[in-house]
């Protein structure tokens, strides 16, 4: 029901915005609109848990800002382990529990580690994610469960 409201509350933005008419007569078209739009949404059966993740919208601000701190941090490893040479480098592939209950969270954690250079999520099946790093010490970053965290945080 909540997905509803948000999406009917979007379309209103959206109409109040483009139309820039606020006369009875509009405003009953667009709530008409809406009503449609929502029907035929329902009926498409695309109104669903993950087609609005409204609930994460006040938290993702605050995990971009500390991703993106990660992926600097990360973008300057990758470099000095270039500049240092092959000896420096470990690849290593292995598999990571993901503690997150909800699919769009485990989407949203293997792609936080696909995002950060060195590390890619190579495949994700249930709860496991199949990871490949150019350095053992970034499977071990993953392992110690900051981002594991981070992400778990968004879904409550």
């Amino acid at each position: 029901m909540q997905h509803t409201i948000g999406l009917s509350l979007a379309l209103a933005a959206f109409w109040l915005l483009n139309s820039g008419y606020y006369t009875p007569l509009m405003l009953s078209l667009g709530a008409i609109s809406i009503a449609l739009v929502l029907f035929i949404a329902h009926r498409m059966d695309v109104v669903d848990h993950e087609s609005q993740p409204l609930h994460l919208t006040l938290k993702l601000p605050g995990y971009h800002i500390w991703l993106g701190k990660e992926i600097i941090l990360a973008n300057i490893s990758v470099v000095k382990h270039i500049w240092l040479g092959n000896e420096t480098i470990s690849p290593s592939l292995t598999t990571i529990k993901a503690s997150q209950k909800t699919d769009i969270g485990k989407v949203i954690y293997a792609n936080s580690i696909t995002l950060t250079p060195g590390t890619i999520a190579v495949d994700l099946v249930d709860d496991q994610i199949m990871i490949h790093a150019l350095l053992r010490g970034n499977i071990e970053a993953l392992e110690a469960g900051e981002m594991d965290l981070r992400v778990s945080r968004l879904e409550d």
